[in-house]
């Protein structure tokens, strides 16, 4: 199991197929002696590289900036030059899902870092898995914030179940004395309701329908639970937090 940390671009011998792409990685991999590497996979004809990576240096950026780069890189053995593309993500299976629309094998992009945090109970894994793995138009991000303990991020649910209350807010909360974190889902019929909910946190969130049979065996890996779960318990309205911490990588498995 790997647990590099140094990032594995493979590119001894490749050099960037334009000035314009040599320019464009320059500027994406300034930082990377920030990155804390999280997942990769190669192909087996060293063609293509998927990886995933925390960025440390978020936590000093533009305040709530997403901290997980997920970068496609393309190598041309016959001309010996390489081209790329890069997006930065807030959640872990939201980075994940992105590699996988890029080309990457769902199973070869798990998380091989072990060291950081652990998900707190199987409903976290399950809303994870959903996200990653669902189908490519169905989610779009509409919004996203990013701090030290707490990440959100706001979706478009177009599955046509989810139409009566089809924004979904993803909540990603950390335990750092726990080294866990929890994921839940809230739903509402506007993007205006979930703002509002996102501004005030008046109220616990409002839970999403239970997951079908079906959504959840589709869902399910490895650490997943042996059966459907629940539907997400109300969480408690978020307190803010002022915490100077620097964020550590989510080595998550």
């Amino acid at each position: 199991m790997s647990t590099s940390t140094e990032p594995d671009y493979r590119l001894d011998g490749f050099t960037a197929a334009t000035a314009e792409v040599e320019r464009d990685f320059f500027h994406a991999t300034i930082s990377d002696d920030s990155f804390v590497p999280l997942a990769a996979h190669h192909s087996p004809d060293d063609r293509d590289s998927y990886l995933l990576f925390f960025d440390q240096s978020a936590t000093w950026g533009i305040p709530g900036s997403p901290a997980y780069v997920a970068l496609h890189l393309t190598r041309d053995a016959e001309l010996g030059t390489f081209r790329f593309s890069q997006e930065t993500h807030p959640l872990v299976p939201l980075g994940q899902r992105w590699l996988i629309e890029q080309g990457c094998p769902p199973e070869g992009i798990g998380l091989t870092n072990t060291h950081g945090l652990q998900p707190a109970d199987p409903l976290t894994t399950l809303l994870e898995n959903r996200l990653r793995t669902g189908p490519e138009d169905r989610m779009k991000v509409l919004d996203h914030y990013t701090n030290d303990e707490e990440t959100w991020a706001l979706l478009h649910d177009t599955d046509p179940a989810s139409a009566e209350l089809p924004f979904r807010v993803f909540l990603e909360e950390v335990s750092f004395q726990e080294n866990t974190y929890t994921v839940r889902e809230g739903a509402f019929a506007t993007a205006d309701a979930a703002d509002d909910w996102l501004s005030d946190r008046d109220t616990p969130l409002p839970p999403a329908p239970a997951l079908s049979r079906a959504e959840a065996a589709g869902a399910r890996s490895p650490r997943a639970p042996d059966r459907p779960a629940d539907a997400p318990n109300p969480v408690p309205p978020a307190r803010p937090t002022a915490t100077e911490a620097v964020r550590t990588g989510r080595g998550r498995s």
